[in-house]
């Protein structure tokens, strides 16, 4: 009866957490019973243990633990499995879009002659909004959210604008893991605390995690990731444990996960330890997320906002508010261009306040008794040279000796390991500190066979989580990623929380709340589900061979010299997948104005990407080059300051700037790259280490890693 309630009244439960359909309540019982379960026999573990004369845990004790574990993992995972075979889990409702307003805006995105508004236009159109004439929305933060927001209202057919006080992705958005994940973590604390919220952001993930993959599919992609079992017992749990993420992601699923031996798993995974304290590999277990190119992604909605409408403005930074004294309501900002030193005004009827982890300095200039909604947290990550990792496979860290959970991850052609979880202080650049990158150091160095150095550390850097407070949390680890949306202050509305996957749903929350505030009129609902972001449309992962077909006679002479073919296979798969359909017109640039040379010895980046990135995408300093357009900065901290010049230059020819500009985004670049903390002694060559490995290079160890690399 219960179950034909839930179903029956939708109207009833708020978004996200009324059950959609009758499977859906079939594993939201089945969940509770395997809890409630667990905790039953947890209780009678506990009493018998009590009885115990000695006091301590015996190993029956133990061995009885894990049975209870593996038994409530197996009636959950049994629950979803009856729930998926009596009904989907996820309605069949049509996600198709409204028709005729998606075609329109994809006509509009897609339109081989539209010409995205310069700079000076955008920040034209902010100043013309007025208090007689102002916008519907304006959007404080470029980061993936606040670009969200402006891709959405300008989809709907809103006047939006946005301003961003640094570059679009300069903050958290652009120092993520680079993963579009469902939460399979978020699972495992579902099934074993009871905690339904835990189970809502899995479900919310997964289908979002689909959406982002396939509206942007050549900065996102399906990687196989690796769990290494050193017990027979958690070779079963993980392996129950991740059959049950993919029933539960059912038709949003990207790949079954699999069992592999230990032999089957070093063949995989080459640097993978068979022994690990004291303990032999008993097999690995590989289930599916989505990777992605963070800050290209950011980068690209911005543009695509821009396209579809919306007056993107980054290098802006509003100063303070401008309110209404007769209603007490917040009807624009004071903006000064952080470029040209100029200050204007400009007006909404509603702002969203998505500054990330700067939103409660927002929140306090609308109200001085503001109290903080948002607990930071800091994230360090390490990048390694790529033999470290094979191209398409990473490894999970289960469980670190604290408890954590440490991803070392295939990117760009190099190896990112991370994360650290903890709290910290906000600040405008954050650095790693040396004791996190040792952390990150110890817990891979415990799974690999061989020995990964302080020396090898090519860059290192650290991002700020913007998470909703928990007052019952104990520690940041444990606080849900879930978004909050408040409007405590007339005219302002406040997004904070949630996590890069979610990123959409999360747009499309505050804007409705924005428009239920501001009472707005819009000619449609959300499209943004179905809409994909600039050089998405028409791509295929083989684009990249026409790019080498038709442009391999790139050969130039520099300096007396012959330059290496620009578009080579490692060249077409960088621009075919940085920049999607759009990747032909940084060849043409290449091309046409000899500009085909790299920028690093080593990295596929091109000169003729600065040029196109300064003309087609708001790449305004040389920092937004080398961090958020090509990467070099995050990939290898050293080869980024060896290209500055050469960015700076052709910068300087396309912004038209004076001596004195070129010195002063030289010595700003240089700054910002001393927070990465990179080790001057690692020697890096064309993906080929050169420095001298601690193991012996005659030990056995050694000479079976060699070979496995090199078959």
């Amino acid at each position: 009866l219960c179950l034909t309630a839930l179903k029956r009244s939708p109207a009833y439960f708020p978004r996200y957490v009324r059950p959609i359909n009758a499977a859906q309540c079939s594993l939201q019982l089945f969940f509770l019973i395997s809890g409630a379960l667990r905790r039953a026999y947890e209780g009678f573990g506990e009493r018998g243990a009590r009885s115990d004369e000695g006091g301590g845990r015996r190993p029956a004790t133990m061995a009885a633990s894990r049975l209870r574990v593996l038994g409530a993992v197996v009636v959950a995972a049994g629950g979803c499995s009856a729930a998926v075979l009596y009904n989907p889990l996820i309605s069949a409702e049509s996600d198709a879009g409204t028709g005729s307003a998606l075609e329109s805006v994809r006509r509009r995105i897609t339109d081989p002659t539209a010409v995205l508004p310069s700079r000076e236009v955008q920040r034209s159109a902010l100043m013309g909004a007025s208090a007689v004439s102002p916008l519907d929305v304006l959007v404080v933060g470029g980061g993936a959210t606040g670009c969200g927001v402006a891709l959405d209202a300008a989809s709907r057919g809103l006047n939006v604008g946005l301003v961003e006080r640094e570059d679009f992705s300069s903050g958290t958005s652009s120092r993520s893991t680079k993963l579009v994940h469902g939460g399979v973590r978020y699972l495992e604390k579902a099934v074993f605390n009871l905690d339904y919220g835990q189970l809502k952001l899995v479900f919310h993930a997964l289908k979002e995690r689909k959406r982002v993959i396939e509206n942007a599919p050549h900065l996102c992609q399906a990687l196989p990731c690796m769990t290494p079992c050193f017990e027979w017992f958690e070779t079963v749990y993980y392996w129950l444990g991740l059959k049950m993420y993919d029933i539960v992601a059912n038709r949003n699923m990207l790949h079954l996960s699999r069992y592999y031996s230990a032999n089957e798993s070093i063949e995989l995974f080459p640097t993978l330890a068979k022994r690990g304290h004291g303990r032999s590999l008993k097999g690995t277990v590989v289930y599916y997320d989505g990777q992605m190119n963070d800050s290209r992604l950011n980068v690209g909605l911005a543009c695509t906002a821009a396209l579809a409408g919306a007056a993107v403005l980054n290098h802006a930074e509003v100063i303070s508010f401008i309110k209404d004294e007769s209603t007490n309501r917040i009807i624009g900002a004071r903006v000064r261009d952080n470029i040209s030193g100029k200050e204007f005004d400009t007006y909404a009827k509603i702002i969203v306040n998505a500054a990330g982890p700067f939103c409660d300095s927002l929140r306090k200039m609308a109200d001085k008794e503001a109290t903080p909604i948002i607990n930071p947290s800091s994230g360090v990550h390490i990048v390694l040279p790529d033999y470290y990792s094979p191209e398409g496979m990473g490894l999970i860290v289960p469980k670190t000796k604290d408890g954590r959970v440490v991803f070392m991850l295939p990117w760009l052609g190099r190896t990112i390991a991370g994360t650290t979880d903890s709290s910290t202080t906000i600040t405008m650049l954050p650095e790693p500190h040396e004791d996190e990158i040792q952390f990150i150091l110890d817990a891979i160095c415990d799974y690999l066979n061989v020995k990964v150095r302080r020396s090898d550390v090519l860059s290192a850097w650290s991002g700020i989580r913007p998470l909703a407070i928990d007052p019952s949390a104990k520690n940041t680890e444990s606080i849900s990623r879930d978004h909050v949306v408040v409007e405590e202050y007339p005219g302002v509305i406040t997004v904070t929380g949630g996590k890069w996957t979610t990123y959409r749903s999360m747009a499309e929350d505050v804007l409705d709340a924005a428009i239920k505030s501001g009472k707005l009129k819009t000619s449609s609902g959300c499209l943004t589900g179905h809409l994909q972001i600039l050089g998405a449309d028409g791509w295929e992962p083989s684009s990249f061979t026409m790019l080498a077909q038709n442009y391999i006679r790139m050969k130039k002479t520099h300096g007396g010299k012959v330059v290496p073919g620009a578009m080579d296979s490692a060249v077409a798969k960088h621009l075919s997948h940085a920049y999607g359909t759009f990747a032909e017109r940084v060849a043409v640039i290449a091309q046409n104005e000899n500009l085909g040379k790299r920028l690093a010895h080593g990295y596929p980046f091109l000169e003729a990407e600065v040029a196109y990135c300064a003309r087609q995408e708001y790449c305004e300093s040389a920092v937004d080059f080398i961090a958020r357009r090509c990467r070099l900065a995050f990939l290898d901290t050293d080869a980024a300051g060896r290209a500055l010049p050469r960015v700076i230059e052709i910068l300087a020819a396309e912004h038209k700037w004076d001596k004195a500009r070129q010195k002063k985004e030289l010595q700003k670049a240089k700054e910002f790259l001393e927070t990465f903390k990179s080790s001057k002694n690692a020697q890096f060559h064309d993906g080929k280490h050169k420095g001298v490995h601690e193991l012996d290079p005659s030990s056995s160890q050694l000479q079976r890693s060699r070979v496995r690399y090199m078959h």
